[in-house]
């Protein structure tokens, strides 16, 4: 019997290690040892978390597509394909390689479905600044994020980055692509056909990466730990090469199945291709091109070196690929076959090194994992907010809430980003979600457009997971509705603490199920994703992150719109309810030092409602602006709209708020985070219309303002010049 040290080192259970021999029938080799702690990692296997995740709705309004590695949906003949995942671990270990790689991963993703990758997002979690190593991590990802991205020339085009205690010792690196494609023209992750040949295409294989994300992600941070040697190094430029010499031979029709080497490499790509096509396959170690010698096996098959991929050709073809890749100064050489044995069969220098069941391998076991409802949620909930004072001067609390670094531009992130390459960028950074145009597909010569975005507040999930998650899917679907997309699907990058402790399983289990109800009732499919366990160190778990990534239509370019306020003498509306909420705000956190209460109410019903007032809205051109209220609330969505163009700010003067909005606390007025709420503003012969629409769908609609001036005044009780609002929050992320 292998030693216990071996396998546990390779964080496989003495009870996996059993069912390994028992699938076996005998001692497992080395390679198949590794081969297994690797495919049955949380990373690739999902063990803890798969019997959840099947619930999700796979598609809703939008026809929807769950692939292997992405998913997509489908808008007149065109096939939009997304994905978003996580590189934590890497990123908290090499801040740069790792979040660099994280990029490089998920745009392969992208084009292995057969779809040219058009922008990219990333969804960003750091502990405070005041922590130099924070500003290390924040420094390190974003240059990662901007080196890879910008080489490659795939634009980044928006995103989130927050900052928060628990994420201190384990910061959270989510990356997000897009693509598109004919739906005619899209592959898949499988192998087929007896005899037809397995090619390795791309890269060379070093011992950069053994275990990278399949062992690094599947166990927390421990004191004194050092994993860098583990941490994956990328080359954007032989991605680059390898995306044109994929496309390139997708048009060949050679092609029958494509498979990254991501997490888990040669392993993943082989057994789980094979799985997902009924067959098996063999392959020889000796054909594998090589950047370093003596390397083992298990080393080969384990190895997560970047910029590789698996392709299943047909038979008589391999030349062409070859030729294509050799073109691109690249490697593509035939390394096995498909056989119909179901089982993957591993040679190396002349012996099997490994030969199990596919199935077996690509499959993990299922676990059902304990969950209990933590004890100082009770006592976060019965806060008691009678007790909270009220601020003496609400210039100073809009001044520090524009200045907290969650809040503040993120212009020093989003600069040093390409956001322009390929020229489709209509809504840049900064805005409540980017806008991209797709000239001429599918529709005739008409331009639509795709909205995208990335949302989670973690402090809601931490209050409330099942309340909190649906707020991620809702705001979401409102900042892209608040760009004149109409939300069409989602993607989900879900990050945790150790799921074997009951609370922070308790977490997770009802994030999903708060993910799956607001989705059913937006019905939009969720049509990929990624799960991120173990995120905790020392320090103690992060909290729970359920990020989402959203992507709409816009089915003309032309009716798009943005935050800012444009027209001097415009009309300012809020549409919504304002409630007396201040439980998990940014205002209870930074004022009073307070995470406390529960976090704020959501009604799916009259979330919809305003989503479709602000869509239609749009559509009927009746508006110059909406903007929706969020962290910091009514007074910093106020800000935002006045100070968020830099080529162009303006004034606004509000009035008479407390008498349209009775029986609340200034401060939870002014700065609480209720839901389902926007800002927007139009010109005055159009408002009676926006009233109208908002009454006949049964939503709240108050005129509380006008455009006007170089200060932004509300109601008596703040009143600053437009020039010092903008001073604070451009001046809050200092790194």
């Amino acid at each position: 019997m292998v030693a216990k040290e071996v396998y546990q080192a390779l964080g496989l259970t003495d009870a996996e290690y059993s069912k390994i021999e028992k699938i076996m029938e005998r001692e497992p080799s080395p390679t198949e040892l590794a081969m297994f702690s690797v495919e049955w990692s949380e990373h690739c296997g999902y063990p803890r978390s798969r019997a959840l995740l099947k619930n999700f709705p796979k598609t809703g309004k939008y026809p929807g597509m769950v692939g292997e590695d992405s998913g997509g949906f489908i808008y007149d003949d065109i096939a939009i394909i997304f994905k978003m995942e996580s590189h934590n671990h890497p990123s908290q270990v090499e801040p740069r390689q790792g979040a660099a790689t994280g990029v490089g991963g998920i745009i392969r993703d992208i084009f292995t479905a057969g779809a040219k990758p058009i922008a990219s997002l990333d969804s960003l979690r750091f502990g405070p600044l005041t922590e130099p190593y924070n500003r290390y991590l924040l420094k390190g990802v974003v240059d990662g994020i901007a080196f890879y991205g910008n080489c490659l020339g795939v634009p980044t085009v928006g995103g989130e980055v927050y900052f928060d205690e628990s994420y201190s010792g384990n910061c959270l690196v989510n990356a997000m692509s897009i693509g598109i494609c004919h739906k005619d023209k899209l592959a898949r992750a499988i192998a087929v056909g007896t005899g037809n040949p397995i090619m390795y295409v791309g890269s060379s294989t070093g011992k950069d990466g053994i275990g990278g994300c399949s062992v690094l992600a599947s166990a927390e941070f421990c004191e004194g730990e050092e994993k860098r040697p583990t941490v994956q190094i990328g080359d954007p430029f032989t991605e680059k090469c390898l995306i044109e010499a994929t496309l390139e031979m997708m048009e060949t029709g050679c092609v029958l199945g494509i498979k990254d080497m991501g997490a888990a490499g040669l392993t993943c790509s082989s057994a789980e291709m094979a799985q997902a096509g009924g067959v098996g396959m063999e392959i020889d170690l000796n054909k594998v091109p090589l950047r370093e010698a003596n390397m083992e096996a298990f080393e080969i098959m384990m190895s997560e070196s970047q910029e590789r991929m698996l392709v299943c050709v047909k038979k008589g073809e391999e030349a062409k690929v070859e030729a294509i890749f050799k073109k691109w100064d690249l490697h593509g050489v035939v390394i096995g076959h498909v056989t119909d044995d179901k089982k993957l069969r591993v040679k190396y220098q002349g012996e099997v090194v490994a030969d199990i069941n596919t199935e077996a391998l690509a499959q993990a076991p299922l676990y059902t994992m304990p969950d209990k409802k933590p004890d100082y949620l009770d006592k976060l909930h019965a806060f008691d907010f009678k007790f909270l004072p009220e601020p003496k001067n609400y210039n100073d609390v809009l001044l520090k809430l524009l200045a907290s670094p969650t809040i503040a531009s993120k212009e020093w992130v989003y600069e040093q980003y390409d956001h322009m390459v390929q020229t489709n960028t209509v809504v840049l950074p900064g805005s409540d979600a980017a806008v991209l145009r797709v000239k001429g597909e599918g529709l005739g010569t008409r331009d639509w457009g795709l909205g995208a975005t990335t949302d989670c507040n973690s402090r809601y999930c931490y209050l409330n997971p099942y309340v909190g998650a649906q707020i991620a899917v809702a705001e979401a679907a409102r900042n892209l509705v608040c760009s004149g997309a109409d939300p069409a699907a989602v993607t989900d990058c879900l990050n945790f603490g150790n799921p074997e402790k009951p609370d922070r399983y308790w977490y997770f289990k009802n994030c999903v199920q708060g993910i799956i109800d607001a989705c059913k009732s937006f019905n939009i499919g969720v049509i990929s994703g990624n799960v991120s366990f173990y995120n905790e160190s020392p320090k103690g778990a992060i909290n729970p992150t359920p990020g989402i990534g959203m992507v709409g239509i816009l089915p003309n370019i032309e009716k798009r719109c943005t935050q800012t306020f444009k027209n001097e003498g415009d009309v300012i509306l809020l549409l919504g309810e304002t409630k007396d909420e201040l439980g998990g705000t940014e205002y209870l956190k930074i004022i009073h030092g307070q995470v406390a209460g529960d976090c704020p109410t959501l009604d799916l019903k009259k979330e919809k409602a305003l989503q479709k007032i602000v869509f239609e809205a749009i559509q009927q051109d009746l508006l110059n602006s909406a903007h929706d209220c969020s962290e910091g609330g009514l007074a910093v969505a106020l800000a935002e709209c006045c100070i968020s163009d830099k080529r162009k700010q303006i004034g606004a003067r509000i009035s008479n708020i407390e008498s349209q909005i009775s029986n609340i606390r200034p401060d939870s007025l002014l700065f609480g985070e209720s839901q389902s709420r926007v800002i927007v503003s139009c010109a005055k012969d159009k408002v009676a219309k926006v009233k109208e629409l908002a009454k006949q769908n049964g939503a709240a609609c108050c005129e509380i303002g006008v455009i006007i001036g170089d200060n932004l005044k509300i109601d008596g009780v703040i009143d600053l010049p437009i020039s010092k609002l903008l001073e604070s929050w451009q001046n809050g992320l200092s790194v």
